[in-house]
């Protein structure tokens, strides 16, 4: 297989160019999915969590109730740092597991994971970091907009993340999601074009990201 990791920050679109390239023939493997498979009830980090957090992060019927968990976490960093210290050890174990299921195969696969960079122990050896970046602003519009939160709340789940520059500057190719659907759909077909080089060896490298995002911006 060739793995490619994608990251990026609360609201920046990642799900959705996760989706895209699952569009053009890329097998995803999803953090998110694995999580919430470890914080089910019986799950690898469920009862670790109930612990630490108590039963007010927990629904009527005994299911993680993740608002509320995260009205905890990301107003408390050390909280936050408990949380990943409970749950990120369970997270790499299923996707080191569907990784081996992968791994004699050829096909590219995409590691979506949001803490790609800040958690070596979710990242693995990868042909390449693709990282999907947003401008702040447009990110806290959108989630206002879209999911109801805060401009408050947003903004502290920004904070409590890599700033933006910082994963930007450590990205092998980055995809603009500043503009509409179908900017993003050319970024895409752009980031699809890369790995594809990654995969034929061809050094199309980590300055082709940078450089042809750089060159688009307005």
């Amino acid at each position: 297989m060739l793995l490619v990791g994608l990251t990026g920050g609360i609201g920046s679109g990642k799900s959705t160019v996760s989706a895209m390239l699952a569009g053009r023939g890329a097998v995803v493997v999803d953090a998110d999915a694995v999580a919430r498979e470890v914080q089910a009830p019986g799950g690898a980090a469920y009862d670790a969590m109930v612990a630490r957090f108590g039963k007010e992060i927990l629904r009527p019927d005994g299911t993680l109730d993740r608002p509320a968990l995260a009205a905890i976490v990301f107003a408390d960093r050390a909280a936050l740092a408990d949380l990943n210290a409970i749950t990120w050890p369970a997270i790499g174990a299923g996707i080191a597991a569907r990784l081996t299921a992968l791994a004699e195969t050829d096909e590219v696969v995409v590691l979506d994971v949001a803490l790609l960079l800040e958690s070596k122990s979710l990242r693995p050896d990868l042909a390449g970091v693709v990282v999907v970046d947003t401008p702040v602003d447009v990110t806290v519009e959108r989630l206002v907009g879209q999911r109801g939160m805060t401009e408050d709340d947003v903004r502290a789940r920004i904070a409590a993340q890599l700033s933006r520059d910082e994963r930007v500057a450590r990205a092998d190719f980055v995809v603009d999601n500043s503009g509409d659907r179908a900017r993003l759909e050319a970024e895409v077909d752009r980031c699809w074009d890369w790995v594809q080089g990654l995969r034929r060896g061809n050094g199309a490298g980590a300055g082709a990201g940078r450089l042809g995002r750089r060159s688009g911006e307005g």
